[in-house]
């Protein structure tokens, strides 16, 4: 008998009882037994891999459970008599193999982010109802904070809005030139525009990062942050609404806002979900609420990064292009509402567990 180092037994081969050791004689009868059974199981296991469980028939499936069952007693039994290494070598390949296609879970890659989309996201954030109501009360706050400073003193605006980010857009300019920053053509040629997009969704990203990875400080940086980009909003929107640009600046910010801002109200409530676990475990420990805190927090930091990277190709794309500020409200609301129909309707198929997708 000759086993291959590619597991396969090589049944050509013959044995001469005087010069082959008895442990691979009994081996030889071991395997003259049982060896069809353990060919049919490589066949389908090697189906099973290549296609999946579903290449193979109702009769195909069964016959594979029976055949690893088989063979998993053929392994202990191999190993009980000492036979020979090779074989069990064969064997323990075989069986792990086996036990890979029947037992281990079937999703591909593609499948596993169809179901976090369609059920795992949206149900996260409907478990999230007062993390997300911080998230939104933090940014909330901030605008109408900035704004009431800014118009009342337009001073305040220099205070709250940092100069790299003002970039010459202050109460000192004119009003046909802060009109021109929401209107003016930019030069809208394609390459400037995908490193205008990169550069955005890059700096949005680094603040939702940093909001949520503070939320585990029982979410006071994160809701402090988020108040902050609120306060810089506010500031924003006093300035052109004192030079009669309201009704511009608005849908200038809409058009990219409404999913921008979102996601950094997620990424807060997110925050805040790990800082809640801190601050309020129940009857957990303080490791225990974390842990379980988690799964939903890490679902609402992918969907802000989603939102992210499609705010980013908005402003960096359809804001410079769509100069008219029906269409760019219009885009940004219509956006909002479906990312507001997707939370509220997807994963409502009426078998979800209530607990987060583990």
């Amino acid at each position: 008998m000759d086993i291959g180092i590619d597991g396969r037994i090589d049944s050509g081969a013959t044995l001469s009882a005087g010069a082959v050791p008895s442990d691979l004689l009994r081996s030889a009868r071991f395997r003259l037994e049982r060896e069809g059974h353990w060919r049919q199981l490589d066949e389908l296991v090697r189906r099973a891999e290549k296609g999946g469980a579903a290449a193979l028939g109702y009769d195909e499936v069964r016959n594979l459970a029976s055949g690893y069952r088989q063979a998993m007693n053929s392994l202990s039994v191999a190993r009980d008599i000492s036979l020979d290494r090779a074989l069990i070598a064969y064997l323990e390949s075989l069986c792990a193999r086996a036990y890979l296609v029947v037992y281990a879970p079937q999703e591909s890659l593609g499948g596993l982010a169809t179901r976090l989309l369609l059920q795992g996201i949206p149900q996260a954030v409907r478990r999230s109802a007062l993390p997300l109501f911080i998230g939104f009360l933090a940014l909330i706050l901030g605008a109408v904070a900035g704004y009431r400073l800014c118009t009342s003193d337009p001073s305040w605006f220099y205070t709250l809005v940092p100069p790299e980010m003002a970039d010459q857009r202050t109460p000192d300019a004119s009003a046909d030139y802060l009109r021109s920053t929401i209107y003016g053509n930019e030069g809208h040629d394609s390459d400037r525009l995908a490193a205008f997009s990169t550069y955005l969704f890059s700096h949005n990203t680094s603040i939702v990062v940093l909001i949520f990875t503070l939320g585990v400080f029982m979410s006071l940086p994160s809701f402090v942050l988020t108040f902050y980009n609120g306060l810089i909003l506010g500031a924003f929107f006093a300035m052109f609404y004192q030079r009669g640009l309201g009704y511009d600046v608005f849908a200038w910010l809409s058009i990219h806002g409404v999913t921008e801002l979102a996601a950094i109200s997620i990424a807060c409530s997110g925050g805040a979900r790990l800082g809640l676990a801190v601050l309020l475990p129940g009857p957990r420990t303080r490791r225990q609420a974390l842990r379980h805190q988690a799964h939903d927090a890490v679902k609402l930091a992918i969907l802000a990064a989603l939102m992210l990277i499609i705010a980013a190709l908005i402003e960096g794309f359809l804001r410079q292009l769509i100069q008219d500020p029906t269409w760019r409200l219009a885009i940004g609301w219509g956006t909002g509402l479906f990312w507001l129909g997707w939370l509220l309707l997807g994963g409502r198929d009426g078998k979800a567990p209530r607990e987060a997708v583990r």
